[in-house]
């Protein structure tokens, strides 16, 4: 298993558009999902080369995208389209990879409402998945001042986790901008939040711990990392393994300075 920051730099130079959907009827977490799509993990693990051509009949990348935000549709002019439907059209279009149709989609969704969060995030996964990642900022965190400002603290399950991914998702923008500290503002609004019960929620809310404690371990702000690997191994022993590496690494400096001072007399 990669060590935190090893897993933090793969994120960060992630450039095969792994960051674009979150999965809600997965048993996988979207943590373990970037680590599969890692191209040293799938070599480790003895997995199929994911540059490999495959049948768009076969792909299920949109299944938890379209699970979270299906709607009826309904037949009418692309015009006369609620918001919502537009939003749901968009992602159909997005299930067939036509991203040009689906961002014209969401755009005049947004004409209809600038604030609606739901098209906010989207627009931001995409954006992020081609590199733009200013302009993705700039619409995660307008998904973000619409849950808080708008709506104050969010109660709704919904709300939460809207909140929980437009943060997660402006956190790790900003971090492959080089801007880290600016993105650990972000990872850490979500530690801050009360732990979800609605259980898709929840996964979004330890994905964004798992985020934040990542970074910090990149920077080398290793105690607080610790703690939030703690909080971790409550719902999932599985990341206990991380902090046992996180405790190995900081066990290992403080051998090496010893003797380094040993050295010294």
């Amino acid at each position: 298993m990669m060590s935190l920051e090893n897993y933090w730099s793969c994120v960060i130079a992630d450039d095969q558009g792994s960051l674009l959907y979150w999965a809600a009827n997965s048993s996988l977490t979207l943590v373990q999902q970037l680590a599969f799509k890692h191209p040293l993990v799938r070599e480790k693990l003895g997995l199929p080369d994911k540059s490999a051509p495959v049948d768009p009949r076969n792909s299920r990348e949109m299944d938890g995208l379209e699970a979270t935000f299906t709607v009826p549709l309904v037949k009418k002019p692309i015009q006369g389209l609620s918001v919502l439907e537009l939003f749901n059209l968009s992602i159909k279009h997005l299930s067939k990879g036509e991203q040009d149709r689906a961002v014209r989609l969401l755009r005049l969704a947004l004409e209809k409402d600038p604030e609606y969060a739901r098209v906010l995030i989207v627009m931001g996964q995409l954006l992020m998945k081609d590199e733009k990642l200013a302009e993705a900022t700039e619409y995660l965190e307008r998904a973000i001042s619409k849950q808080l400002l708008l709506t104050g603290h969010p109660t709704e399950v919904e709300e939460i986790d809207h909140l929980i991914l437009a943060s997660l998702w402006a956190g790790v923008a900003l971090a492959k901008q080089g801007k880290v500290a600016e993105g650990i503002v972000h990872l850490e609004r979500i530690a801050n939040m009360k732990e979800p019960e609605d259980t898709k929620s929840k996964t979004h809310y330890c994905d964004g711990l798992f985020m934040l404690s990542s970074a910090l371990a990149s920077i080398g702000r290793d105690a607080e990392a610790a703690k939030y690997l703690q909080i971790l191994t409550t719902y999932d022993p599985a990341y206990a393994t991380y902090l046992k590496d996180l405790e190995s690494k900081d066990n290992n400096f403080a051998e090496d300075l010893a003797n380094s001072k040993r050295k010294d007399y």
